[in-house]
C-alpha cells in the first residue's frame, strides 16, 4: 500500500519516519546541529541545492522534517514548514509572502497577538491589515483592495468559537486573486482539513493540541510546495526554527491526536450544555450547541466540535475573577489544549494587550471565561465549576 493512500490515522502515526541501520520502530531523535559530508564536493552540492541532505539543524533535521511530512499529509497539503512557535508560523508566512505596500483582510476573532503582530508590527514596516466581522461575507469582500494578498481567520475563533464558512471565503480570494490562510489550531487536522475545503495555507500551534500534553512550543505552516518556498526561506534565514526536541515530542503528541481529539469534544459538549442550564451564566459559546449561530456550518465542515468552551458570567470581571479562583481541579493557565482543563479570563490575559474599543470590537467582554476542556472524568469538570457557581448571587 502506499503511504500516501493512508488515511489521515494511520498517517499520524507511521508518515514520515525513516529508520537508521538500529531498525528502531519509534522514530529516532536526531540533537545535532550540523552533519559530516563524505568530500568537499558533497558538501559543495548540498549547499548550493543539487544534491539534497542534511547541512545544519537550523533548517535541516532529520527528526523535524519527519514531524514536517507526517503534518502536512494529515492536512492533506504537499509541504509543511515546522518553525519555533505559532505567533513564528504567522509571522513567517507573513514575511515570506508579504512586502511593504501589502494588504492582509483579517478577521477580528483572532488571538490577541495576531492582532498585535498584523494589526501593529507589521504596519511598522509598510504591511496594512483591515480587520473584519469573522462571519460577515459582504465585510470581507468589501475589505479587500488591490493590493490585498491574503485573507486571514481562525475558525472556530479564540475565544467565541465563532465559525466562518471556508470554502466560501477562498472563493471570494480566489476571485481577488489572493490566498485564503486559516489558522486551523482549535480543531486540528483530525477535526477539520481547511486545504479541502479551498484555503491556500494552514497555520498551527503545535503548542496547542498537536502537543496534547502541555510539554512544548512549536509552530507550523503546510500549504503547496512552491508558495512555502518563501516561507521555508525565511526560517532557513532568520532561524524560527522548530528544536529537533520538540519535533520528536510533537510526533509521539500526533500519534494520539484523533482519538484525543474526539474525547476533548465529548467532554467539551457535556459542559457546554450544562453551562446553558446555569442560571448564573449569560451565555454560553459553542458550535456544537444547536444554540451556536453557527451550528449548521461548523457539523458541515468539522468534525467534531472541539474542546474549547467560552461563556458569559454574570457581574462582569468580578464574577468572572471569583469564578476562576474558586476551581481547585481545574489549571489557571492561558494555555490551551491540554490533557489537563484549563482556565483563564481572557479580557485580561490572551486579549489584555488590545484597547477596550478592540476588545469590545472582538466580543471580548469583562465577564467572558474561557476553558479548555481537557481529558478529565467529566463528572469532576463539572463539580469544579459547579463549587463557584454555587456561591453567585
Amino acid at each position: 500500500m502506499n503511504e500516501k493512500d493512508y488515511k489521515s490515522a494511520t498517517h499520524a502515526v507511521r508518515t514520515g519516519q525513516v529508520r537508521t541501520h538500529e531498525g528502531e520502530n519509534s522514530e529516532a531523535l536526531f540533537l545535532t546541529s550540523s552533519y559530516v559530508f563524505a568530500n568537499a564536493a558533497e558538501a559543495a552540492a548540498r549547499f548550493s541545492g543539487d544534491e539534497l541532505g542534511n547541512i545544519y539543524s537550523r533548517f535541516t533535521n532529520p527528526t523535524v522534517r519527519n514531524f514536517e511530512q507526517r503534518l502536512a499529509a494529515m492536512e492533506g497539503g504537499e509541504r509543511c514548514v515546522a518553525t519555533a512557535s505559532g505567533m513564528a508560523a504567522i509571522l513567517c508566512t507573513c514575511l515570506g509572502l508579504l512586502k511593504a505596500g501589502d494588504h492582509i483582510v483579517a478577521s477580528r476573532s483572532i488571538f490577541g497577538s495576531t492582532v498585535m503582530l498584523l494589526g501593529t508590527l507589521l504596519a511598522k514596516f509598510g504591511i496594512d491589515t483591515s480587520f473584519v466581522e469573522l462571519t460577515d461575507m459582504e465585510a470581507w469582500q468589501a475589505a479587500i483592495r488591490p493590493n490585498t494578498r491574503f485573507l486571514f481567520l481562525e475558525t472556530p475563533s479564540n475565544p467565541l468559537t465563532e465559525v466562518a464558512d471556508i470554502q466560501q471565503l477562498a472563493d471570494v480570494a480566489h476571485r481577488h486573486d489572493c490566498w485564503l490562510v486559516v489558522d486551523n489550531c482549535f480543531c486540528t487536522p483530525a477535526l477539520q482539513r481547511p486545504l479541502q475545503l479551498g484555503a491556500d495555507i494552514v497555520i498551527h500551534s503545535a503548542t496547542k493540541y498537536l502537543d496534547g500534553q502541555g510539554r512544548c512550543i512549536g509552530g507550523a505552516v503546510v500549504g503547496g510546495q512552491e508558495l512555502l518556498n518563501d516561507v521555508f526561506g525565511i526560517v532557513r534565514t532568520a532561524g524560527p526554527s522548530m528544536s529537533p526536541f520538540n519535533a520528536w515530542i510533537f510526533l509521539k503528541g500526533l500519534e494520539t491526536l484523533k482519538i484525543r481529539m474526539k474525547a476533548h469534544s465529548e467532554n467539551a459538549l457535556m459542559l457546554a450544555q450544562w453551562l446553558e442550564t446555569q442560571a448564573a451564566i449569560d451565555r454560553v459559546y459553542y458550535p456544537g450547541l444547536a444554540s451556536h449561530p453557527q451550528h449548521t456550518l461548523a457539523m458541515q465542515q468539522q468534525s467534531a466540535a472541539g474542546g474549547l468552551v467560552s461563556f458569559v458570567v454574570k457581574g462582569g470581571q468580578t464574577a468572572a475573577w471569583r469564578l476562576i479562583d474558586s476551581t481547585q481541579l481545574l489549571s489557571i493557565t492561558a494555555n490551551l489544549g491540554d490533557t489537563k482543563t484549563t482556565i483563564t479570563h481572557p479580557a485580561s490575559t490572551t486579549h489584555g494587550r488590545l484597547t477596550p474599543e478592540q476588545r469590545e470590537d472582538s466580543g471580548i467582554s469583562d465577564g467572558l471565561v474561557r476553558i479548555s476542556v481537557g481529558l478529565e472524568d467529566y463528572q469532576d469538570i463539572q463539580a469544579d465549576l459547579n463549587n463557584g457557581l454555587m456561591m453567585m448571587p
